[in-house]
């Protein structure tokens, strides 16, 4: 929204966190690919990605992408809330390939902070994340990783992205039929995803992706950030 996604940690892919049962043994000063359960045939992280292997659209179901859409969440946190708004704007070419640029408002006491991804999908429908503000997929050994599957299922479990020290997490589907209400609207069938990040080690978010929306609920300890609103371009 993520990618549709919550707001950033620096160096986090924000969109947007089970433990990766499945990625154990992956440290993080040494990359290795992943062939997780039911994301057959890929290699997470990708050193060399072939431009093409991927489309201009992002038009995956749980992270639909179309320029001039606009998600806007309200991110509470020890009773303060914020605005946290995410649009897609235009497109930027990395390693050859076209990615979507995906931008992160977050407006609090504080002022206003923002965060750029790099989002881009592959021939299958997978959606990759080519980096964003403080790292790019080729540079300084930061690797492309997947964001959210073609088509998600229980036990999935890869890599996000990979820059030694910047932004290094990790994501398990957990469930792909959940149900959750916000302020917006009501839904089932959501995907149940748990990222982790190696930086800061231990940090745990678990976001809920509804189909033809995107990112509708993240979850990171006391922090709730829940979809409020939401104007797709495709469909106005």
């Amino acid at each position: 929204m993520s990618r549709t996604s919550v707001p950033p940690r620096r160096g986090r892919h924000f969109a947007v966190l089970a433990l990766a049962l499945a990625l154990t043994g992956c440290s993080a000063g040494e990359p290795r690919s992943v062939g997780p359960a039911g994301v057959d045939g890929l290699e997470i992280p990708t050193p060399t990605p072939d431009p093409q292997d991927f489309v201009r659209v992002v038009d995956n179901p749980y992270l639909p992408l179309v320029a001039g859409s606009e998600w806007v969440y309200d991110r509470v946190e020890g009773g303060v809330t914020e605005s946290v708004t995410v649009s897609v704007s235009g497109t930027r070419t990395v390693e050859g390939v076209t990615a979507t640029e995906v931008t992160t408002v977050a407006e609090g006491r504080s002022g206003s902070v923002s965060f750029l991804e790099l989002l881009a999908q592959d021939r299958e429908g997978n959606v990759w994340s080519f980096g964003g503000d403080d790292w790019l997929a080729g540079r300084d050994g930061a690797q492309a990783g997947l964001v959210m599957p073609a088509t998600p299922r229980v036990g999935d479990g890869f890599r996000q992205q990979y820059a030694p020290g910047v932004a290094e997490d990790r994501s398990q589907v957990l469930d792909t039929a959940t149900s959750v209400t916000t302020a917006y609207d009501s839904w089932t069938d959501l995907v149940e995803v748990l990222e982790t990040s190696d930086v800061p080690t231990g940090t745990e978010t678990r976001k809920l992706y509804a189909p033809g929306v995107g990112l509708v609920l993240a979850e990171e300890g006391a922090t709730r950030t829940e979809l409020v609103s939401y104007e797709s371009a495709e469909n106005p």
